[in-house]
């Protein structure tokens, strides 16, 4: 099973933090890559790379001019498309069938275009009302696959703690 996500229509300038994010959690609940539409930033695939190198992968960023060809090419390979949206049915009605499948989910930046709402198997809300991105697609990575506890070629691990805080050099 593949977990990716897709970022769509990043902007440097006001999406720096929250697309960062998304790849921030992406990361951390199960998924193995992060592609990114709009503009480039080479800065937020440093940041990536950087907690990747430190805390573990695997886990890849990568940029792309044209998302659609990209969606073409993963249903080609028989992957199901989520798009999360909060026009999208109930997700967790649908949790078993996609459960053990390999999976893009498409969430939004800017104003999504209708193809994307059309090309997807599945347009998924975690809530009918607006939400963040991160927020859902942290919530729906975590009610369907849970997290992962460890990570390969990790240099450093969080120690949770009752108080304070510890990082541990593996």
């Amino acid at each position: 099973m593949v977990i990716e996500v897709l970022r769509l229509n990043h902007r440097i300038g006001r999406d720096a933090r929250v697309s960062t994010h998304v790849a921030l959690t992406a990361r951390a609940l199960c998924s193995s890559k992060i592609y990114y539409s709009g503009q480039k930033d080479n800065n937020m695939e440093k940041s990536i790379n950087k907690i990747t190198e430190k805390f573990g992968g695997p886990f890849e960023i990568e940029y792309l001019e044209d998302p659609k060809s990209l969606l073409e090419q993963k249903k080609k390979q028989g992957f199901l498309i989520a798009h999360l949206t909060m026009y999208g049915k109930d997700f967790i009605s649908s949790k078993n069938n996609i459960k053990n499948r390999n999976l893009l989910i498409i969430v939004g930046g800017e104003k999504v275009e209708y193809d994307f709402y059309n090309i997807a198997d599945f347009n998924f809300s975690v809530t009918n009302q607006p939400i963040s991105e991160v927020s859902a697609l942290g919530i729906f990575l975590y009610e369907i696959f849970g997290y992962k506890e460890n990570f390969k070629n990790a240099k450093l691990q969080v120690v949770g703690m009752k108080k304070g805080k510890l990082l541990k050099q593996l």
